[in-house]
């Protein structure tokens, strides 16, 4: 088995909750690359991580659980800032980002930064979110992307907040749209979806993403599942049925989950290859859902057996 480079930012969640009647912020790290670094890793990958961090005491938090993780930090760049901070509000389970710290820590890797020779030597390469809003990493990750040699997935990763205008959707419409077209796999929520391509559904996304080039498309739709689309076909996989308590990085674990069926049996060359893969991953994200969030919620493979035996 090979490894997997996961390009992007990691920072420090402050998650709203309720403790003995207070509204309090629990501290958790987080940055859907980091989460999906950490889920590759959890599940038997193994993963590097390539991205810029903070060099004051978070950033030091999260180097040290990384590497307790097991996940790859020689791609790391510290930088001289403090650790962005993402504060998550909820309505039920699902959360809302308002992010903290300019310049963001998560941003500042530099296309000389980038070891092509890790890049070109990985099985995977996995780039996206909200690292790709500002320079210099969307250079980096440019750069990154055009390495040959890995099979390429891509994850939008929309914020709302971090787009003000019309214009801001536009723009990262075009640089999506960009990646899409030579990606392997691309992963987006249906409120991505709807947030980039105007209110479209999962199909439309789908329909889209699919006809800029990309080989294959995972649209996450909550409880609802997942739907997947290849050339040859599409079709929507259910969900198990959680009691979700916090939806926090669910997405980002079934991106986790694919590239760890990446490393483990390669791509698949249609949609019925694509359909086990996907089942797993919805497994993944069911038992996230029923944990707090974050970075720590990602299961190992025994606890996904003791959790739904069969179906994973």
């Amino acid at each position: 088995m090979g490894y997997a480079v996961v390009l992007g930012e990691s920072l420090v969640d402050l998650l709203e909750q309720t403790t003995g009647g207070e509204l309090i912020y629990r501290q958790a790290i987080g940055g859907a690359p980091l989460n999906v670094a950490v889920g590759a890793t959890r599940l038997g990958g193994d993963v590097r991580f390539v991205g810029s961090l903070g060099s004051d005491v978070l950033g030091d938090r999260i180097a040290q659980m990384l590497r307790g993780v097991g996940v790859g930090t020689l791609g790391v760049k510290r930088v001289p800032v403090p650790t962005t901070l993402a504060v998550t509000t909820f309505e039920g389970a699902e959360p809302t980002f308002t992010f903290y710290g300019e310049p963001p820590s998560y941003a500042l890797l530099e296309p000389a930064d980038v070891d092509t020779g890790l890049v070109g030597g990985a099985d995977v390469l996995y780039a996206g979110s909200i690292s790709l809003l500002r320079e210099p990493f969307r250079s980096a990750a440019r750069a990154a992307w055009a390495v040959p040699g890995p099979v390429r997935v891509f994850d939008p990763n929309a914020r709302p907040t971090l787009l003000p205008d019309a214009a801001a959707v536009a723009a990262l419409r075009a640089l999506a749209d960009e990646f899409c077209a030579t990606a392997d796999l691309v992963k987006l929520s249906s409120a991505d979806a709807e947030v980039l391509y105007d209110g479209a559904t999962p199909e439309a996304a789908a329909d889209h993403i699919l006809g800029t080039g990309a080989r294959s498309v995972v649209v996450t739709c909550g409880a609802r599942g997942a739907y997947t689309a290849t050339p040859d076909g599409a079709a929507m996989l259910p969900a198990p049925a959680v009691t979700a308590v916090d939806a926090t990085g669910a997405g980002d674990s079934v991106m986790g989950a694919l590239i760890s069926r990446l490393l483990a049996d390669g791509r698949p060359a249609d949609l019925a290859g694509w359909q086990p893969y996907v089942r797993f991953a919805l497994a993944v994200a069911g038992l996230v859902c029923e944990r707090p969030g974050g970075a720590v919620a990602m299961p190992t493979n025994q606890e996904l057996i003791a959790r739904w035996g069969a179906l994973v």
